[in-house]
């Protein structure tokens, strides 16, 4: 069984990971956003360092998947292989900040990638409104995500919904960050538990 957790920079993606992997025992894969060697520099740079940043995430995010279905364990991840290509990369192309050439190259690798991969048994979207994914990542404090501008995190959001509201590839769960403490509020986390459980049932 595979879960994913999808939602925008500061949504709670690896808070939530973590609480129902514990909850679950389900294995976790996480985003290696510390480890990742161009994420500062991006931030500095987005010209720059857009299109390395890209194909860094999307062989990271492939080589998950790959190990997830090999590992024949019940996983949860954090962050899906769809929202690079979905979100992530068109974003910095319609802002300028990607070459259409680097894109189109991108995004044909992204296809092929897509091809060998199975989706997500359940993707889990946490919706989040602008004011409370800055309050996040104000609060969790990393240097590097200090530069991000309120305006990429709009289009980001934008971006999302359009995604949400076409994936047909596998079933959703929407969770409204806004209003669902789950980071601090133990009875939150138990309304996502039981709506999991829900889905899970009629998954199998």
């Amino acid at each position: 069984m595979h879960i994913a957790i999808a939602g925008n920079i500061g949504s709670g993606k690896t808070t939530l990971t973590t609480l129902l992997s514990k909850h679950y025992g389900w294995q976790a894969h996480y985003e290696d956003a510390d480890e990742n060697p161009y994420l500062s520099d991006f931030y500095e740079d987005m010209q720059r360092w857009s299109f390395n940043l890209q194909i860094y995430f999307l062989n990271s995010r492939f080589a998950q998947v790959q190990d997830i279905r090999s590992s024949g364990r019940a996983v949860i991840q954090d962050r899906t292989i769809y929202e690079d290509a979905h979100i992530f990369a068109p974003n910095l192309h319609s802002m300028g900040l990607m070459t259409t050439r680097d894109f189109e190259n991108y995004f044909s690798l992204f296809k092929l990638m897509e091809s060998l991969v199975a989706p997500p048994d359940l993707i889990i979207y946490l919706r989040a409104s602008v004011p409370t994914l800055v309050a996040q990542i104000q609060k969790r404090g990393r240097d590097y995500e200090n530069a991000i501008r309120i305006d990429y995190l709009k289009r980001l959001n934008e971006r999302y919904e359009a995604f949400i509201s076409t994936y047909e590839s596998g079933k959703i769960m929407i969770i409204d960050v806004d209003e669902n403490k789950f980071h601090e509020n133990p009875e939150h986390l138990g309304e996502i538990i039981n709506k999991i459980d829900a889905e899970i049932n009629g998954l199998f």
